[in-house]
């Protein structure tokens, strides 16, 4: 009898304290993924203007036009015109696509290549390791802008050589970040026992040691992804990186700052808020699967 007076008052306690946890641990995420929505919704608008400009504007960004040369914002271009008369709006727009892709494929090389040096580096140790790391403090000795800057002036301004010059400089960070986690991770006991069992090295590393260094992985290409714009801004500013006709939000400003930015500041200012937002968002979302990635933050 006292077992059944007491059962109906426990399944609601139960329930409700399932219920406060489960509160609780949204509540967490919330903080913790407060800053990675908007961030989330800046690159979602900034992925879908790359991916489909035509839904955005109909206007050629490389059509020129000597008769509407440096019109001001008005109803038919929104962002004005430039000095050949070509829509600031449109070629802002399709800008987009160019920052976006060398950005992302410049990162996606850079982490890839420093991510297999630094798990090479880390699994195999010894002399490896050693001669490794020493090229690796060579390559981060010099500043990420210089580096980029000497390699764009050896191969030539082209998208192919932009991207390549752009993710030369990645390559040591992404190697320290990765082989930091393989260090760690090796001697752990599940892979002290594949290795107890006869497991290839090749398995091991791949299978067992790279699946687990995904959270600094990702971490590591959203942070770096918002440097690889802003230099890739750097080298069209400074007309080593995309050529013309295809527009680039860094040529833009390198174009208008030194002769228009005063009597046509439309042509700086769109361009560079442009660069600030894919900036901006890139760097909220690192900061953001940071705090949520790494154990070590979660508490704070």
């Amino acid at each position: 009898m006292a077992t059944r007076a007491l059962a109906p008052p426990l399944a609601p306690r139960f329930g409700r304290g399932r219920l406060v946890e489960g509160l609780g641990r949204l509540r967490a995420w919330r903080r913790q993924l407060g800053l990675a929505v908007p961030a989330a919704v800046v690159l979602a608008g900034l992925l879908v203007v790359a991916v489909a400009p035509a839904l955005f504007t109909a206007v050629d960004p490389a059509a020129i036009s000597l008769r509407e040369r440096l019109r001001s914002p008005s109803a038919g271009h929104p962002f004005g015109t430039d000095e050949f008369g070509r829509d600031v709006w449109s070629r802002v727009v399709h800008g987009s696509r160019i920052s976006l892709v060398v950005g992302l494929a410049s990162t996606l090389l850079g982490a890839v290549v420093g991510g297999l040096v630094g798990l090479l580096s880390g699994y195999v140790g010894g002399k490896t390791d050693l001669l490794s790391q020493r090229f690796m403090d060579i390559m981060q000795a010099l500043p990420v802008l210089v580096l980029a800057l000497v390699l764009a002036a050896a191969l030539g301004p082209s998208l192919t050589n932009a991207i390549i010059a752009i993710s030369v400089p990645i390559i040591p960070r992404a190697a320290r970040v990765i082989r930091a986690s393989v260090l760690t991770i090796r001697e752990l006991t599940y892979i002290e026992a594949a290795s107890a069992l006869g497991v290839r090295h090749a398995r091991i590393a791949f299978l067992h040691i790279l699946p687990n260094t995904v959270g600094p992985f990702v971490v590591l290409i959203t942070a770096q992804l918002g440097g690889s714009i802003l230099v890739e801004a750097a080298l069209s500013f400074l007309g080593l990186g995309i050529p013309e006709p295809y527009p680039s939000w860094g040529r833009m400003l390198s174009i208008a700052a030194a002769e228009y930015a005063q009597k046509a500041p439309w042509l700086v200012i769109w361009p560079g808020l442009a660069i600030s937002l894919a900036v901006f968002g890139t760097n909220l979302l690192g900061d953001a699967l940071r705090d949520t990635l790494d154990p070590r933050l979660r508490g704070r």
